[in-house]
């Protein structure tokens, strides 16, 4: 029993004399002596200049902990701000004895007023770049390569309780030299609350950006035992700008060795162009409606790993438009992409980009594209299994409803199979692909277009009423190149188009059979719009290297049969066509085109697309044998109109030129 009493008063005086030591020493030690070590060695690891320029304190019971005050980590040489880190305060406290067992005890964890400034020189370069002490070459050491090391292992701990946990009166600066552009964030504040290993940590975040706020509030954990094992509950809120709200909420597991996600993303429809007038930032798209981008939203479950993401019930609100979706990626590096989309309605056009004003002009459109080559490696990689649909979508002015299509792509071949639409009143099927396996992409597209009322499409596209009657198209077209200007001259295939019961709007050609001087423009105009009504318009054609031809282009009409051949070449978009239009003795019956009475009254038809001519081709009439005297609206004997020049020894010939103006 004297050995026990003893054996307790001995241990008892060493427990005594540690506490006594433990709280002497700080009093005794001077410890700010040890700065300029501790500077020296952080500099030395970090590559800058590092300086503790307050007072450094020590404590080491009941708490070990160090204050340090007025820290200073510097830039690389050359940046104006001389400090990319600087610190007013950090304090630091914790139990020594519970480490033994695996158990963190934090009293406190402060810093306060810590300042980052990021800074970009003229040249380019970040004064956040080039970390560490130079690197010294050293010899390459023979034999097999280090064992690589093995995955990082949660931390096994007993317990782990941290009192108090702030960051106070942050800021980061943001300074572009080159544009003299900066940013600032101010009265930044992160505390943790609840700390622990068996109950959520309560996070709370704020900081003003642009003296507009921004908060994080929310919950994470428990995160248990082994932190970075298991399932950790989330469920985090974001606000910003007085506009923007997000919600995260779901579970994180294994996020150290195998990290998996299960979470539900709530983003509430806010405006994007308030946020951006907040920041008194321009708005970064340019749009042809000023009110679009005016609301955006988004809701998804979001499932993934380290190897495939995949998104579900995802639905996206933009402006009126909602689009349902769902989407998986897997194998990023190729990638392998899958989705099923869902659009209500649509109207591109208030996307596009806004007209130009008159009289600017496109410096860079008379300048030639610099050659290169394309890479088509992520095409060739590239694995797609998609399918779309649009209740009602508008481009260029064009409206179409109920658009189905199903793409896919594998090994470079990508293909749109089927499309189908309907579109003024008919329908439209079309298939594509697009050939990426060799240097130069090959495309091809099969259309038919059955049924479309073509007035209002071409009224809608164009802006011009000059067609109307009801249209089927079919057509198979092949391409290749990379550029506007080698596709349009590599375009190859062949088609009709048949248009039925309608009129062509601002050509008579009637009255240019009747009277050549009224229909050419010689005498006044009649009030009345000029126009060719048709049974039927049937126009087959074939494209080579980029020009249109029409061999055989056939109108009936109640009173004219009119052929049409020529080409158009979509390269330089210019017009040749020949119009012989034959007149109709007769109104009995519009099926009756062989053989009626009248003559061949030539016109053509020159000129660009948006700027087409039309002439009489009296040459070519008269090279056919025309006798005076039998020309419709010409008098016999051959009166010249007054005001055309007077003919020469070759009369005929002069009076061509005096209609024509040549």
């Amino acid at each position: 029993m004297k050995a026990l009493k003893w054996l307790l008063i001995v241990g008892g005086s060493l427990v005594v004399l540690l506490i006594a030591a433990l709280l002497l020493i700080p009093l005794f030690v001077d410890v700010d002596k040890y700065k300029p070590e501790i500077e020296k060695q952080v500099s030395s690891a970090v590559g800058r200049p590092f300086a503790i320029k307050g007072p450094l304190k020590l404590s080491l019971f009941p708490w070990a902990g160090v204050a340090l005050s007025d820290l200073h980590l510097g830039s690389p040489p050359g940046y104006a701000e001389k400090d990319f880190l600087s610190v007013k305060s950090f304090d630091v406290r914790l139990k020594l004895l519970p480490l033994l067992s695996k158990d963190i005890q934090v009293q406190r964890f402060v810093i306060d007023g810590p300042k980052i400034v990021l800074e970009k020189n003229k040249a380019g370069h970040g004064n956040w770049e080039g970390w560490g002490a130079p690197q010294e070459k050293t010899a390459p050491q023979a034999g097999p390569p280090p064992a690589s090391k093995e995955p990082m292992r949660g931390l096994p701990l007993k317990s782990l309780a941290v009192g108090e946990f702030a960051v106070r009166n942050g800021s980061v600066v943001y300074v572009d030299q080159s544009s003299g552009a900066r940013r600032e964030v101010t009265d930044l504040n992160l505390e943790l609350k609840d700390v622990s290993l068996d109950r959520p940590i309560r996070l709370a975040f704020s900081a003003v950006m642009e003296a507009m706020p921004v908060s994080v509030e929310g919950q994470i954990g428990p995160v248990g035992p082994e932190p970075g094992k298991g399932k950790i509950p989330v469920d985090i809120s974001v606000k910003a700008f007085n506009e923007v709200s997000v919600n995260l909420k779901g579970q994180v597991q294994d996020a150290m060795t195998g990290p998996q996600f299960e979470l539900a993303l709530a983003v509430d429809p806010f405006s994007p162009r308030k946020v951006f007038a907040s920041l008194k930032a321009p708005f970064p798209v340019a749009t042809a409606d000023p009110d679009a981008l005016n609301r955006v939203g988004v809701r998804s479950k979001i499932q993934g790993s380290t190897q495939q993401v995949r998104l579900s019930d995802g639905v996206l609100d933009l402006d009126e438009s909602k689009l349902a979706f769902s989407a998986t990626a897997k194998d990023f590096a190729k990638p392998d992409l899958s989705f099923d989309l869902n659009l209500d309605k649509i109207n591109l056009d208030r996307y596009l980009p806004p007209p130009p004003e008159k009289g600017a002009t496109d410096a860079k459109q008379d300048q030639p594209a610099a050659p290169g080559k394309t890479d088509y490696l992520p095409l060739r990689t590239l694995v797609l299994d998609g399918k779309a649909h649009v209740g009602a979508l508008t481009a260029r002015g064009v409206k179409i409803q109920d658009i189905d299509l199903k793409t896919t792509a594998h090994n470079g071949l990508i293909r749109i199979d089927p499309l189908l639409a309907n579109l003024y009143q008919g329908t439209l099927a079309a298939n594509a692909a697009l050939d990426a396996r060799q240097d130069v992409p090959r495309g091809n597209l099969a259309l038919q277009v059955k049924s479309v009322q073509a007035g209002p499409l071409l009224q809608d596209y164009l802006k011009k009423d000059f067609l109307e009657g009801t249209v089927n198209v079919e057509a198979a077209i092949s391409t290749a190149g990379d550029t506007p200007d080698r596709i349009k001259r590599s375009l190859n295939g062949k088609g009709h188009a048949v248009f039925s019961n309608g009129a062509i709007k601002g050509i008579d050609l009637a009255g240019m059979v009747r009277n050549v001087t009224s229909a050419f423009g010689s005498t006044q105009p009649s009030a009345e719009k000029p126009r060719t009504d048709f049974s039927e318009l049937n126009a087959p054609f074939t494209i080579t290297d980029g020009v249109v031809n029409t061999p055989g282009t056939s109108l009936a009409s109640p009173l004219l049969r009119v052929l049409a051949a020529g080409k158009a070449n979509l390269v330089d978009e210019s017009l040749d066509l020949r119009v012989e239009p034959k007149v109709v003795g007769t109104l009995k019956g519009q099926g009756d085109v062989k053989e009626r009475g009248g003559i061949m009254v030539p016109v053509l038809v020159k000129g660009t697309f948006s700027a087409p001519s039309f002439q009489p081709d009296l040459k070519g009439m008269l090279g056919k044998g025309l006798r005076e005297g039998v020309l419709p609206g010409i008098p016999s004997p051959l009166k010249i109109p007054e005001g055309l020049p007077k003919p020469k020894d070759d009369g005929i010939k002069s009076l061509f030129k005096g209609l024509t103006g040549k």
